[in-house]
């Protein structure tokens, strides 16, 4: 594997790379550089830097979903990202972070910040692996990269479990992993044995099922949360899965089935 760098920057505008280029100089820092998110991801995967710059808005694919690919695969999900932005609203930073991001910086850059946050970020991921050797890097310990199609899964799973309720559509799900419907489909068959939302429907059933043993959760509460169009559905469709009720279940508190 090649040398280990200090900073992968992932941005299709020049000027703006112009600026990161001289100021990663200025530090004395080991870089590089992808002009795309299908470009950066595959780099990040292979250089295993240890920060990212991240821009938000580029051609293609987005800062964001590279950023959920990175986190998805085991190889890169350590790997702190920087995102880079023009926006300054809150919902766009809520999602940077939401989708795993540790900082922003805003566009046009200070330099002085540039400097510091990347200066502090890379302070405390040499601090993580100070303290756990073996998860970066070469040698024994690295845990084994996962493929292509297992990432996908992985991200878009995460997904649909943070929007169980009202889950996106098949086309959304798979733009957002940076992904087409058909390969996703496939994917799922090839990891997990059904369809996308079959997968999602026995997630649902799981988290069901954990809920009506491990708390007291109205069922009607259980089913809205669930995304369920009526507790009656609910009820209807747990029973037709499990054999009982949600309240069957609730009275014996059965222990819930194995994550899907």
């Amino acid at each position: 594997m090649p040398s280990r760098i200090d900073v992968l920057m992932i941005d299709d505008s020049i000027t703006d790379l112009r600026l990161l280029l001289e100021l990663m100089t200025l530090r004395d820092l080991r870089f590089s550089v992808a002009r795309d998110g299908e470009q950066g991801y595959r780099q990040a995967v292979v250089l295993d830097p240890g920060l990212i710059l991240l821009d938000i808005h580029m051609t293609g694919t987005d800062g964001f979903t590279v950023c959920r690919r990175l986190k998805a695969n085991a190889s890169t999900a350590e790997i702190p990202v920087i995102f880079l932005t023009a926006a300054t609203d809150l919902a766009t930073r809520l999602e940077g972070f939401r989708v795993g991001g540790v900082d922003y910086i805003t566009k046009p850059f200070s330099e002085t910040e540039v400097l510091a946050r990347v200066g502090v970020h890379l302070g405390l991921a040499a601090r993580r692996m100070n303290e756990h050797p073996g998860r970066s890097g070469t040698g024994e310990g690295i845990r084994p990269l996962t493929t292509p199609d297992e990432v996908l899964v992985v991200a878009a799973q995460r997904i649909l479990r943070e929007s169980i309720s009202a889950p996106p559509s098949l086309e959304e799900l798979a733009s957002r992993v940076g992904s087409n419907r058909r390969r996703l489909g496939e994917a799922f068959q090839a990891f997990c044995g059904q369809t996308v939302f079959g997968w999602l429907r026995e997630e649902r059933f799981r988290r069901a099922h954990q809920m009506l043993c491990e708390t007291t959760v109205p069922v009607s509460t259980i089913s809205d949360a669930l995304g369920y169009s009526t507790p009656a559905n609910f009820s209807k469709a747990f029973r037709e899965r499990h054999g009982l009720t949600p309240s069957e279940i609730r009275e014996g508190a059965i222990s819930p089935p194995p994550p899907p």
